[in-house]
């Protein structure tokens, strides 16, 4: 399966899980001269061998995992991988190699390794490798701007604060709670035959539950999840600040920093109104889109139809193309939205997942736009991408999840811009005669060219001339990406502008997981064809 992950199979998927170490070992770092050291080795014989280009990342992947049951504590966990993987283009074609043995003899042999693999390639090739220019920094480094390292946390506060979430949980009613923290760290060093040294500190966290309240008269049962967000922060995110709280609506949202407690507590609120809501009849509704449900929708629709090598098929066999052909851009014309559409990539947005200095080609990162006022102006490169659409330089969206997996294509951080009005919630909800409020990710299905979807969202709320009566529950929408996009009418300003996004984005063959962020306002989409799917009306 390509797109986002389910949670529960979040940890299976996420690539830096290796050699059980303490937080202390977490927190020594390895010396960034000893890096450089090493990645000389690998480039000198990479070069002897007859490479024409040679790139080395150096990884130091961290993963803690805290998780917990009602009362109980299921799982605790801190676990490293390090190593060192070697990419390198010989007689026009590329070769990769990897090690864990960090001694000078197999950094060199894996360099040897990779020459030779690029030699056996290019005995296939059609055509060379045509790579962007791209000069070298010299020795830089890039961190995560955090207040707070959450790997120096102690454990025991760590697990208070889940156990007091599933205490306030069981305290509200709710019959079953389950509750995770989730922390990476991923120290990675790059360098090149350009000449860049670069040192990066990347932090993430991305704090969960799932509430599940029971009818036992019924037999029914309903659940929501949490509606936090997975950030590019340290601790300091679960932190919050009463002034980051966006209050008004059925469901508090928080801007930046996020309340678990409150979070919990309202949960179990939402999940009794989920036990007593009215089954939704099918037909055109006006939605009205609340961030932590349209990231997924803009992920599944935007992110990955713009991704350069799915739309040349290199996806093809895995997880499909892409109906945003090269003959749309060619055409300066294509009509993927209304004009209140406008789509930017960032892979230097603060707070993102998708936050970076360097992409892993050592490109430095920036931002652009893909959709500009409704046509499709641009995709997503990297450097053996980019002379395709004719761009002097890579757009920065190379990367790969681990140290022995060889870096491409890989979504930045894609977003709806804001409106440039100061519009809020309410202004999305008012003179709606027949609409959906929605919030929170649920299921989804989408097909191979990202054109035809269904999405159903974690609360569903029934707006009726221009306000909230109450909730609905089975309601999911339909549509296909063009006549969804067309149907955006407007969107708040920035005031309202937050962040949602997935640790596992998955792609490729083998396969490999990635993080990244998409944001947006609440916006309102009109006359979309929503069904009901529980079968089940009146």
């Amino acid at each position: 399966m390509t797109g986002v992950g389910l949670t529960a199979t979040m940890v299976q998927g996420m690539p830096a899980f290796g050699r059980q170490i303490t937080v202390e070992e977490a927190l020594t770092p390895v010396d960034v001269q000893l890096k450089k050291k090493m990645a000389d080795i690998a480039l000198n014989a990479a070069r002897s061998k007859g490479a024409s280009y040679a790139d080395v990342r150096i990884g130091r992947y961290l993963n803690q995992v805290v998780s917990t049951r009602e009362t109980r504590v299921d799982n605790i966990s801190n676990a490293e991988s390090y190593g060192l993987g070697v990419r390198v283009i010989a007689n026009g074609s590329w070769g990769f190699a990897a090690t864990n043995n960090m001694d000078n003899d197999s950094i060199a042999k894996a360099a040897e390794i990779a020459v030779a693999i690029a030699k056996g390639n290019a005995k296939l090739l059609t055509e060379k490798v045509q790579l962007a220019p791209q000069k070298g920094f010299g020795e830089v480094s890039w961190k995560t701007p955090i207040e707070i390292n959450a790997l120096e946390v102690p454990i025991p506060e760590k697990v208070a604060m889940l156990l007091e979430v599933n205490k306030e949980a069981m305290k509200a009613g709710a019959k079953f709670v389950n509750s995770n923290l989730f922390m990476i760290n991923e120290q990675k060093y790059f360098a090149s035959t350009d000449g860049s040294y670069i040192d990066q500190d990347i932090h993430r966290i991305w704090p969960n539950f799932t509430v599940t309240k029971v009818d036992s008269a019924g037999g029914k049962f309903e659940t929501r999840n949490a509606l936090s967000a997975p950030m590019g922060m340290g601790f300091e995110y679960l932190r919050p600040k009463d002034e980051e709280k966006i209050k008004g609506g059925p469901v508090t949202m928080y801007k930046k920093r996020y309340d678990i407690l409150e979070d919990v507590k309202e949960a179990v609120a939402h999940v009794e109104e989920k036990l007593k809501a009215k089954p939704i009849a099918p037909g055109k509704y006006d939605l009205v889109l609340d961030p932590s449900h349209l990231f997924l929708t803009i992920h599944e629709s935007v992110g990955h139809p713009t991704e350069l090598d799915r739309v040349l098929g290199y996806e093809a066999n895995y997880a499909g193309t892409s109906f945003l052909t090269l003959d749309k851009w060619e055409s300066k014309k294509f009509n993927f939205g209304s004009k209140q559409v406008n789509i930017i990539a960032d892979k230097t947005q603060p707070g993102s997942l998708g936050a970076v200095g360097y992409d892993d080609e050592g490109v430095k990162c920036g931002k652009w736009d893909i959709i500009k006022d409704g046509i499709l102006v641009n995709y997503q490169t990297i450097r053996d991408q980019a002379h395709i659409l004719g761009l002097k330089e890579s757009q920065g969206c190379c990367y790969a999840d681990s140290w022995d997996s060889i870096q491409f294509q890989r979504m930045p951080n894609v977003s709806l811009a804001p409106s440039k009005e100061a519009l809020s919630a309410a202004d999305m909800v008012k003179n709606v005669e027949k609409g959906i409020y929605m919030f929170g990710r649920n299921s989804y299905s989408i097909d191979q060219q990202r054109y035809n979807f269904q999405f159903s969202a974690q609360l569903a709320y029934e707006i009726k001339e221009g306000k909230i009566v109450g909730m609905f529950k089975d309601a999911a929408y339909q549509a296909n990406t063009q006549e969804f996009w067309n149907s955006c009418v407007k969107c708040c300003g920035q005031d309202d502008f937050r962040l949602g996004g997935t640790f596992s984005d998955g792609k490729g063959q083998p396969g490999q997981a990635s993080a990244v962020s998409h944001g947006s306002a609440t916006t309102r989409f009109n006359g979309v064809n929503v069904i009901n799917t529980g079968r089940r009306i009146g």
